[in-house]
């Protein structure tokens, strides 16, 4: 037990000072200034029976106050719910910027149905405007009135072709008050913000929620028909943008929020488990290193030190207190962030068990051919 515990304090040192800093919560957006002239952005919100949510989203998209000009192409991915309906008497009741609502239809063979709803509002969009820029949110994303200058402004200060940023996710449950900051916390940790932001880095993300994006390097990359099968499509995204020589940089966000609740784990274990094993490439190798790296990294802490306490053994147990220690310590500025309080970072090792447990039901489920199932539709490996 005396190696476990050595190990897995290791493992944490190298976390703190080795992975970027991933647990730090201060990359925000970079300074940026106004343009001289602003560019024109096409605001594409793919939707499917969303109608729950857009009240709280939509209207927010519709007032932001943007100097140039700016139009939101919501697009009714199949929706059941009146979606559509609700998001034109929305824009009749609130005004704001022009919305137009559109439908393309069930998703061809390959496509994921949000990049098909995707690549609809892109070629609406380049019909009608011909935009500079794209804003790629999701329909329960809501955004503060100067989101869009500001994401705009910091994509032409700094010379980025993508600007993402992570919105705050909600936490007014206890299962979101356990589920939702470790989410974010083991984004960060897989891919640091600070390395993506680099010029040419290998690590490369996305947020999928809120991503101002260059028309012109989308259309070099490709997007989205390069990526149209991606489940993971934020980081799909990011790795085309990259791939072709454009400058990325992700964020987290204060006044980028989802208004999407998930009030039971059910919710909350759907939302994880749907593309879980997607982000392992489908491989059981992978998975398999997955749980053994969760279990030495976030569960062996706790089971050393009681183990050492419970045997007698002071070394295990102060081997074992010392990474937990180094754990919460980690953990503590992303329960800041969401305005949670200090003593919830010990639950950091059940939170992460339960990542693992969804981690392994997300590949039973692939192999049952229930993979990434979302609102009816379920996507195989590509």
């Amino acid at each position: 037990m005396e190696w476990i515990g050595a190990g897995s304090l290791l493992a944490w040192l190298w976390l703190l000072l080795g992975q970027g800093f991933f647990w730090r919560t201060d990359v925000r957006l970079p300074d940026r200034r106004d343009p001289d002239r602003w560019p024109s952005v096409a605001v594409v919100v793919p939707a499917r029976d969303e109608a729950a949510v857009l009240p709280a989203s939509l209207p927010t998209l519709l007032a932001q106050k943007y100097p140039g000009r700016a139009e939101v192409f919501l697009i009714d991915d199949g929706s059941t719910d009146g979606t559509g309906a609700l998001a034109r008497e929305l824009a009749a009741a609130g005004g704001g910027l022009r919305l137009t609502v559109a439908s393309p239809g069930e998703p061809e063979p390959g496509w994921t149905g949000k990049l098909w709803a995707v690549r609809h509002g892109i070629a609406l969009a380049r019909e009608r405007t011909a935009p500079e820029y794209l804003l790629l949110t999701d329909a329960d994303i809501a955004h503060a009135p100067d989101s869009l200058r500001e994401l705009v402004a910091a994509a032409r200060s700094a010379g980025l072709d993508l600007v993402s940023q992570m919105a705050r996710l909600r936490v007014a449950t206890f299962w979101e008050r356990l589920v939702v900051p470790a989410f974010v916390y083991f984004f960060g940790q897989l891919y640091p913000f600070r390395w993506v932001n680099r010029p040419g880095a290998r690590t490369t993300a996305a947020a999928g929620g809120c991503v101002l994006l260059r028309r012109e390097t989308a259309e070099r990359a490709g997007v989205p028909e390069a990526i149209r099968h991606a489940v993971i499509d934020d980081v799909s995204l990011a790795r085309a943008v990259r791939r072709v020589g454009g400058t990325v940089w992700l964020g987290l966000a204060d006044r980028v929020t989802s208004v999407r609740p998930y009030p039971r784990l059910a919710e909350l274990w759907r939302m994880v488990s749907r593309s879980a094993y997607a982000q392992l490439r489908h491989r059981p190798l992978l998975l398999l290193g997955t749980v053994l790296g969760l279990a030495l990294v976030y569960l062996a802490p706790p089971a050393a030190l009681l183990a050492g306490l419970a045997g007698g053994a002071p070394v295990v147990a102060a081997l074992g207190g010392a990474a937990w220690a180094v754990m919460c310590g980690t953990y503590l500025p992303m329960l800041r962030h969401y305005r949670q309080p200090p003593c919830a970072a010990p639950l950091l090792p059940f939170t992460a068990l339960l990542y693992l447990l969804m981690t392994v039901d997300s590949a039973v489920q692939h192999y049952r051919g229930r993979g990434a199932a979302w609102k009816g539709r379920t996507y195989g490996a590509p």
